[in-house]
């Protein structure tokens, strides 16, 4: 939590205090092996399930109530008709080492099981699986796995 309060004050703040947020927060990130730019969009509600090896391209846009855990990747493609930073939607959660990358959209209430590889567009209401990703529909995906949903 101390981690997305500084994140969000980088993210807020203008001047000196923008810079001694960003210290703050680069200095945090080295402790844990994160990568998360101040510049990455995230939504409230934003959880880290255990804060080490976790990568995220700061071109990612992520929705609000999202969780995600030790070892996940969100990252750019950079070549193909994929190319660019994913888009996770609301109510997302990300399992253990899952990887999501290229210039595709999540949707809301998706559960992205561990070690998913994820590199196509995935609708709402959804559970992925596996590598390559397999998408199976199934209504309220996330219940009873979203922590601190205030919603």
């Amino acid at each position: 939590m101390h981690f997305i309060r500084i994140l969000r004050k980088a993210q807020f703040s203008n001047g000196l205090m923008n810079l001694l947020y960003r210290y703050i927060l680069n200095r945090i990130m080295l402790r844990y092996g994160l990568e998360i730019s101040w510049r990455t969009k995230i939504g409230k509600g934003f959880y880290i399930g255990h804060a080490f090896n976790i990568t995220i391209n700061p071109d990612a846009e992520i929705g609000e109530w999202c969780n995600i855990h030790k070892g996940v990747t969100i990252g750019q493609q950079n070549r193909g008709k994929r190319k660019g930073a994913p888009k996770i939607g609301n109510r997302v959660w990300i399992g253990v080492n899952a990887t999501i990358v290229g210039k595709i959209e999540i949707g809301d209430d998706v559960l992205i099981a561990p070690n998913a590889f994820v590199n196509c567009d995935v609708p709402s209401h959804s559970v992925v699986i596996g590598n390559p990703c397999k998408i199976h529909y199934k209504e309220n995906a996330t219940e009873e796995y979203i922590n601190n949903c205030n919603e």
